[in-house]
């Protein structure tokens, strides 16, 4: 049965948008500073100048390193078909050498049809990746070597980087060889004979500026009015979304995912969990859609446990924040104690526990993870006297004590107080 409101028939189309990275990465390839268009300059020279080539693609995680690089291979294959073969490793799959070559020989042989033997040494795989450069470049044809996670194939001897750089040095080659790796120190890995035969182009990757922000959650979410969605829908539409980003609440909750993780990836799962809570009845994106998204996505274990904490609990947390803010040199069971008790006759607190008790509670916390013991050594020691830390930061206490429903506002000012 075909899907006739149009309010889900647009979150079909926004959900395939933001799970087809093609789509997504298209606004940033019509620039000639882009990262899509000096990758693409670098590997269509090989094919149409006959040349070999090598770059690094470096960057955080999430940042669009493969998205780009898939592309550019994608657009080659269709303006130059039949002239280019692409061999994929993995550096978590393929880092020891013996192992990288076999799937190099593997893929050549699918790739040309020819028969690949299992039993083939490391010296005939490698004879017969040179020979097939040496045909393949005699063809024109260009091989395209994709090495995902390249740090991880610096390792060891490097014998097959030094083998695949050393083979494209020949005038007969004709390949390119990219590396994609999160380390940006990828190339000072390189040992000085393979160094010295990689070309040393380098393409930084980077979480997206403001700017770039901007144009990708308009260009993911805004409706074409060329769909076969109804006008009068994609207007109203469009036009609830654009007063919705302009809004300052939705840019408080865009700092707040920024602030937490700012890489592509990162925003698309939560754009895509945005579409996910969409009304289909009023057909519309809300605030409460992106602040629903925002955290479901950004679960923060911390604090979720302090909303199982005991007000006890929740004193002997504080009482360490503000030792801490007091800069005291060593923090255990016995100085919480006497700053509890500093507290309660300071302020006069109903909140009073016997010290067996706010024992028992310091020891929750420990197993909670949200204190720990400054080390392991003193096993013999009661836990009274040993030195504890504070794993949860200030703000999170902050943000703790405000979710939690019973919390006396007591906490609150003593809290403020150490700050």
């Amino acid at each position: 049965m075909g899907v006739e409101n149009p309010a889900e028939q647009a979150q079909i189309l926004l959900r395939t948008r933001l799970c087809n990275p093609n789509f997504i990465y298209t606004i940033f390839s019509d620039s000639p500073d882009s990262n899509y268009s000096k990758l693409k300059y670098i590997m269509s020279s090989s094919v149409t100048e006959a040349c070999n080539n090598s770059a690094l693609l470096l960057g955080p995680r999430g940042c669009g390193k493969v998205a780009i690089l898939e592309m550019v291979i994608k657009d080659l294959l269709q303006e130059y078909p039949d002239t280019i073969c692409v061999i994929k490793l993995n550096g978590l799959l393929h880092s020891e050498d013996n192992c990288s070559l076999k799937e190099i020989a593997r893929q050549l042989c699918i790739e040309n049809q020819l028969v690949f033997s299992k039993m083939a040494s490391f010296d005939d795989n490698s004879q017969f990746v040179i020979a097939m450069l040496r045909e393949c470049g005699l063809a024109h044809k260009t091989i395209i070597f994709v090495l995902d996670e390249f740090d991880l194939f610096t390792q060891g001897k490097q014998r097959l980087l030094y083998s695949l750089l050393d083979a494209m040095q020949s005038v007969t080659s004709q390949a390119v060889v990219v590396g994609v790796s999160c380390r940006l120190d990828a190339d000072q890995l390189l040992e000085k004979r393979v160094r010295s035969r990689f070309s040393h182009r380098k393409l930084l990757f980077l979480p997206p500026s403001q700017e770039d922000l901007q144009k990708i959650l308009q260009h993911a979410l805004l409706l074409s009015t060329e769909s076969s969605l109804p006008p009068q829908y994609v207007a109203a539409y469009n036009k609830k979304l654009l007063n919705t980003l302009s809004d300052d609440k939705f840019k408080d909750i865009i700092d707040s995912l920024c602030n937490f993780d700012a890489t592509f990836n990162h925003l698309l799962r939560f754009l895509f969990a945005s579409v996910c809570h969409m009304d289909t009845k009023s057909g519309f994106l809300s605030l409460d859609n992106f602040k629903t998204a925002l955290s479901s996505i950004q679960r923060q274990p911390k604090l979720e446990a302090l909303q199982d904490c005991s007000i006890l609990e929740l004193y002997i947390l504080v009482c360490l924040r503000r030792l801490e803010g007091k800069e005291q040199e060593t923090t255990n069971f016995n100085s919480v104690m006497k700053e509890y008790k500093d507290v309660h006759n300071s302020f006069q607190t109903t909140d009073y526990y016997a010290r067996n008790v706010c024992l028992r509670a310091f020891e929750h916390l420990l197993q909670r993870q949200l204190i720990s013991l400054v080390d392991n050594r003193g096993h013999s020691q009661s836990v009274e006297f040993r030195p504890v830390r504070l794993l949860i930061s200030s703000h999170e206490l902050h943000q703790g004590l405000k979710a939690y429903r019973s919390c006396p506002a007591i906490l609150h000012k003593l809290l403020d107080l150490a700050v």
